[in-house]
Formats: C-alpha cells, sequence, structure tokens
C-alpha cells in the first residue's frame, strides 16, 4: 500500500489526496483540473492561508512581505527560483502583511521580508531578512528535515 498526503490546490484551494510516489509526477486537483505543482509561490488571503497550513501535509514556506518594502521586491526572483526548486517536497506562498494585517499580527511579525517555515500545523522555524534562492533552498531543506 501507498502512503498518501493531504495537498492544498493553490488555485481553488480544496484538499487533495496524492499518493507520495505521485508527488513528482504534476498530480492536477480533482476539483479544478489546474496542477497542484506549477514552480512558483502562490499569493495567500487570511482564509487560504488556514486551509494551506492547517491542511498540507508537506512543508509550508511563507514569505511575509509588502509591496513597498525595497527588500521584498528583490527577493521576490529569488523565491520563485526557489520554488521551482524546493516544489513539490515545499509548497511556497506569499502573505502581503498589507493586504492580510491580521496574518502578520497573529504570527508577531516585526520586520520584512520574514520566512516561516510550518510543518503539521505549525511553525517550525523563522528567518527574517533578504535571501539569494540558493540560500532560501539551503535554509528551507535543512528545516523541513
Amino acid at each position: 500500500m501507498t502512503d498518501s498526503l493531504h495537498i492544498v490546490c493553490p488555485h481553488c484551494h480544496t484538499t487533495n489526496r496524492v499518493r507520495t510516489d505521485q508527488l513528482g509526477s504534476q498530480p492536477d486537483c480533482g476539483s479544478c483540473k489546474k496542477p497542484l505543482f506549477a514552480a512558483r509561490s502562490t499569493a495567500l488571503d487570511e482564509a487560504a492561508f488556514d486551509k494551506h497550513i492547517g491542511r498540507s501535509q508537506i512543508p509550508v514556506l511563507v514569505d511575509f512581505w509588502a509591496p513597498w518594502c525595497g527588500p521584498c521586491r528583490q527577493m521576490a526572483p529569488a523565491y520563485e527560483q526557489a520554488a521551482a526548486q524546493l516544489e513539490p517536497q515545499v509548497r511556497l506562498v506569499k502573505v502581503d502583511t498589507e493586504a492580510a494585517p491580521g496574518l502578520g499580527t497573529r504570527f508577531n511579525i516585526r520586520s520584512i521580508p520574514t520566512l516561516a517555515l510550518f510543518k503539521d500545523g505549525r511553525e517550525i522555524a523563522r528567518q527574517p531578512g533578504a535571501m539569494s534562492a540558493a540560500d532560501i533552498v539551503r535554509w528551507a531543506r535543512s528545516k523541513a528535515d
């Protein structure tokens, strides 16, 4: 019997059951039929954030950022490059702290950009400051295992 994981769709936010041996085979959402992994980050509001953090059984790396933040904009391309390298083992999402200030408050975000890694519904690591793609990948892999 093959183990399966719950994976939340980045498009419609439906929870899907995916066999672990199929993660790398570009699985599609059972609801909207779009790819569950697109090798890029997903922007989340508060409701979608709770679904991804609470239901995904793969680690979720969150970039807390704001549109007015220079270092955030500078790190954005590196974060997208990291998404291409980390998926499907890690889901990368972005939370605009201006659009979703409740999440910034809830997680006590004091500086941006801040990366926070969640596993099994709880935060397991945090890293403030802009990073290169290689550093994001290295940091996430070291913390997710």
